[in-house]
């Protein structure tokens, strides 16, 4: 199993900073994608940013130029450094990772959520 820890959120001032982090952890796993999901009340579930093993990023429109994703691969850690903060950024922040990983029968790709992390922006 793989399991994936989210630190860093918090409340801040519109215009502030935050960094968000993933870590992943378990035994004999390989994660080709990560990324980061929001979800506000009363709105869709969305993908905010996403890299590759590879070292590809996709932001979503709403974050292009205050976000940036960036992985260290030896760690199995991703983060999210996000600038001019808004506060329609206020939601809850989510890590997604999917690859590969080895059980008792054989290799199986795998797709794991962590629990989710609260970051609130005041205007």
């Amino acid at each position: 199993q793989v399991q994936l820890v989210e630190s860093g959120g918090g409340l801040v001032q519109a215009g502030g900073s935050l960094r968000l982090s993933c870590a992943a952890s378990g035994s004999r796993f390989r994660i080709n994608v990560m990324g980061w999901y929001r979800q506000a009340p009363g709105k869709q579930h969305e993908l905010v940013a996403a890299t590759t093993s590879g070292g590809s990023t996709n932001y979503a429109d709403s974050v292009k130029g205050r976000f940036t994703i960036s992985r260290d691969n030896a760690k199995n850690t991703m983060y999210l450094q996000m600038n001019g903060l808004k506060p329609e950024d206020t939601s809850v922040y989510t890590c997604n990772a999917q690859g590969l990983v080895v059980t008792d029968r054989g290799m199986r790709n795998f797709e794991n959520w962590g629990q989710g992390t609260l970051v609130t922006v005041s205007s």
